[in-house]
């Protein structure tokens, strides 16, 4: 029976890990709800503000921020947000592919590029892929803070300022529900007519500033990509909790079809000896 022992040893072995992904997909699953919340608590002012920053860039105000000034620089910069975690299914391949994609159109036209990596899957690409990283944030844990955040995407803000890059793109995974996310790749600076004609500011726009424009715009663009980069990095989080689930109770229910398979052979691995054995007393019996 040592064929038999085996397979036991093989079932043990499964229903071991059958265990683990069952209490990985009820940890994703409670942790989901609260990631949804906030994602979609912070979305109505990320919203509003995107609106209001292309508005302002359609305007013409006595000052013009820099990060509403288009240069003519040989790079362009990357904000990749991924999970610091595995086991989520295809969604940093996803996220990744389609960052990819966009760094090889850029290069065509002659463009290199700079990254600020925000979780370990994409920071590790990046070194892998030979991308300059800046920056990068890792270990953020379940809860988005905005202070962990800022600063290293503040390295990338500051060479697009100097002029050392010439565009900043935000690339994450945006949530849609349960089952589906989706990799997106967006332009976050310059305020330019592709920012202006996404997010469809339509006629003149203008606006009376308080206390001087000079203070208004500052503040109002710093807002507007912190709120851009806590948005992107929330959704991240809610989709990488779902995408877990999902990859965990599929896990599961493939442990189930394993074990299940594994003790129909084990059973008739074990029939097959029982007969054997039968047929040899009864063979010894009649020779008698």
């Amino acid at each position: 029976m040592a064929a038999g022992k085996e397979i036991r040893g093989k079932i043990k072995s499964v229903e071991n890990t059958k265990k683990i992904t069952k209490a990985m997909e009820m940890v994703a699953a409670s942790k989901m709800r609260k990631a949804q919340d906030r994602m979609r608590a912070a979305r109505p002012f990320s919203e509003k503000i995107r609106r209001v920053a292309a508005n302002l860039g359609k305007a013409n105000p006595e000052y013009v921020h820099p990060f509403m000034e288009v240069n003519d620089a040989k790079a362009a910069g990357y904000i990749v947000v991924t999970t610091d975690k595995g086991l989520c299914g295809g969604l940093n391949t996803n996220v990744l592919r389609a960052v990819t994609q966009k760094m090889r159109e850029l290069q065509a036209e002659g463009l290199g590029a700079q990254a600020v990596a925000i979780g370990n899957k994409g920071l590790g690409f990046l070194n892998r892929s030979g991308v300059k990283v800046l920056s990068q944030a890792i270990q953020l844990g379940d809860t988005p803070h905005l202070e962990k955040l800022i600063g290293p995407v503040k390295t990338l803000l500051d060479a697009y300022v100097a002029g050392e890059i010439n565009a900043v793109y935000v690339c994450y995974t945006r949530f849609i529900n349960t089952m589906k996310q989706e990799p997106l790749v967006e332009q976050l600076l310059p305020l330019s007519a592709e920012v202006l004609k996404t997010h469809h500011a339509q006629g003149h726009w203008d606006y009376i500033y308080e206390p001087d424009a000079h203070t208004v715009i500052d503040e109002l663009l710093l807002r507007y990509v912190e709120a851009l980069v806590y948005q992107a990095v929330a959704e991240s989080m809610a989709s990488e909790q779902s995408a877990r689930m999902v990859a965990m109770k599929a896990a599961t229910d493939n442990a189930g079809n394993v074990i299940n398979e594994l003790k129909l052979v084990y059973n008739k691995t074990r029939q097959a000896a029982i007969t054997k054995e039968l047929s040899e007393i009864v063979a010894g019996a009649a020779a008698v």
